[in-house]
């Protein structure tokens, strides 16, 4: 039975308890298995390998991305060093966006300077840069579409038949399952952080690995279980319960965004407004072919002084300024001083990040008050 995404967030792991009949999958929180005899294992001998409630929710992720497995992690980050550690060695070459998530870019700049592989920084949207690196033989190209925070666009499926015997990933916590799904477009990997949108209650911090192909899925797994990273049976079941309520939270998210873009492009305030459902966005296009819809995250360029962004920000009332994104909570976060405050300055520049950016994570709040608010905001610096 070929089953929709929205069912699939609702449904999965539902009415498999056999003791009592639960609906809603019991949390088994035991960390030890006893076993049959000896050398007998059960399916299940240690959480740290292998656990009933995370089982449910790595099932849901594959099934929502199209692939065969998925390897639940402790946070978005320890995900990505799950991968570098299964499949990189120190002569290995990683190529990344030069316009990547600061703690993408912190921890990949940090594994190159320790000699764990080699990492090269690069626009992925400039073909030619991205053909020319082709010749130092990539062991692994990582991309991240929409870029954070700049929103940037870079075509997946055109990337994932450069070259075969490269191993694609590609960040997805931006577009989620909902509106993106990369391993149908070529990708090896699709990486979560599922702090965002997949839980959406900003609660709990874990991250996934999602793969197409059974053997590259054991190695993350062998890895995943070594390294101790994976994620505990309670946050999967807090991610469980964030899922269920996937579908609905992301198009209102999205339709709360429509309306203030809309509102945005008319303030005179704003200088350069980011945002691939305009299609004044240089990625409109490519957008277009690859998402289904454009998410609930935009950025923007603030005009005047750094004491009018202040003031800006103070003014601000139902949109808090934090870190992270996907909740259903509207939060405002500063990238250069946030997010992105692991970059080097000049890394920053080259990304297009300046201090006068603004990144916006709309929430589930009534739209029109969340317009009433940026525009008090607007209004107090003019």
């Amino acid at each position: 039975m070929d089953i929709k995404k929205s069912t699939i967030s609702v449904r999965s792991g539902l009415n498999i308890d056999e003791q009592h009949g639960c609906v809603v999958p019991p949390i088994t929180l035991s960390t030890t298995y006893n076993f049959f005899g000896l050398n007998q294992p059960r399916l299940y001998d240690y959480s740290r390998r292998k656990n009933p409630t995370r089982d449910i929710a790595q099932q849901t992720l594959s099934d929502l991305e199209y692939g065969k497995n998925t390897i639940m992690t402790s946070s978005g980050m320890s995900a990505i060093y799950l991968i570098c550690s299964a499949f990189l060695e120190p002569h290995d070459l990683l190529i990344a966006p030069h316009d990547c998530y600061g703690g993408t870019y912190r921890l990949l700049d940090a594994l190159h300077k320790k000699g764990i592989c080699k990492v090269l920084f690069i626009d992925q949207n400039d073909t030619k840069i991205l053909l020319e690196s082709l010749i130092y033989k990539p062991k692994l190209i990582f991309i991240e579409t929409p870029s954070n925070p700049m929103l940037r666009i870079v075509d997946i499926y055109n990337i994932c038949k450069l070259q075969k015997n490269i191993l694609y990933v590609v960040d997805n916590t931006f577009m989620t399952p909902v509106f993106q799904n990369p391993l149908m477009l070529g990708a090896d990997l699709v990486v979560h952080s599922c702090s965002k949108y997949l839980n959406g209650h900003s609660d709990l911090i874990a991250g996934a690995v999602v793969s197409k192909d059974t053997y590259i899925s054991d190695k993350l797994a062998w890895w995943g279980n070594t390294l101790g990273i994976t994620s505990s049976a309670f946050d999967s079941y807090q991610l469980l319960r964030g899922i269920r309520t996937l579908m609905p939270r992301v198009y209102q998210q999205q339709k709360n965004t429509k309306n203030i873009i809309s509102f945005c492009q008319k303030q005179s305030q704003i200088n350069t407004l980011y945002y691939p459902g305009l299609s004044s966005h240089p990625g409109h296009r490519i957008a277009c072919k690859q998402q289904s819809g454009f998410g609930s995250i935009f950025s923007f360029e603030l005009k005047g002084t750094k004491n009018m962004l202040l003031q800006f920000l103070q003014s601000l009332k139902l949109f808090t300024l934090a870190e992270s994104f996907g909740g259903v909570e509207s939060l405002i976060a500063h990238p250069a001083t946030m997010t992105h405050a692991a970059m080097p300055e000049s890394a920053r520049k080259r990304a297009g990040i300046n201090d006068m950016l603004l990144r916006i994570s709309v929430g589930l709040e009534d739209s029109d008050d969340l317009i009433a608010d940026l525009a008090q905001a607007f209004k107090s610096i003019e």
